[in-house]
């Protein structure tokens, strides 16, 4: 059980210390910086990183084989990673608060996937997730007044 518990309990953990690195590093960048200069840099370290990674958790003899069963997402993934990052950089120059930015966002989000899971993955939606984005967005009202 306590297994169980952890499979699901540490995923989590590593994107909230993520996120928060995330968040203080783009709230951080110099205004002066261009956006997609820091970007180039910060995706070639963690390309380097994630090959290293890679290649020791598939082992050298498999990377062929792993890299063949790639599809369309990488590349849409890279298409939305950069969206993210750019998007984040200008919230942040245009004066939001880390606070204030990421639960809007966030909200914002959770929002928007209830109704893709809805339409896209056919997934159920309860009164109780409906009423919830109710109180989301009276939650966003207030927290931009």
């Amino acid at each position: 059980m306590l297994i169980d518990m952890w499979r699901l309990i540490w995923p989590i953990l590593i994107v909230l210390l993520s996120n928060t690195f995330y968040n203080v590093c783009m709230k951080s960048m110099p205004n002066d910086v261009n956006p997609f200069g820091a970007l180039m840099v910060t995706y070639l370290v963690a390309a380097i990183i994630s090959a290293i990674i890679f290649v020791y958790v598939a082992g050298p003899s498999n990377v062929g084989v792993e890299i063949s069963k790639i599809n369309w997402t990488s590349v849409v993934l890279a298409l939305a990673i950069v969206g993210l990052e750019v998007g984040y950089v200008f919230v942040y120059r245009a004066g939001w608060t880390v606070s204030t930015a990421s639960v809007v966002a966030n909200i914002g989000l959770a929002c928007v996937l209830l109704f893709v899971g809805y339409f896209l993955y056919r997934e159920n939606v309860s009164l109780n997730q409906i009423v919830g984005i109710a109180v989301c967005m009276v939650g966003l009202i207030l927290i931009n007044l």
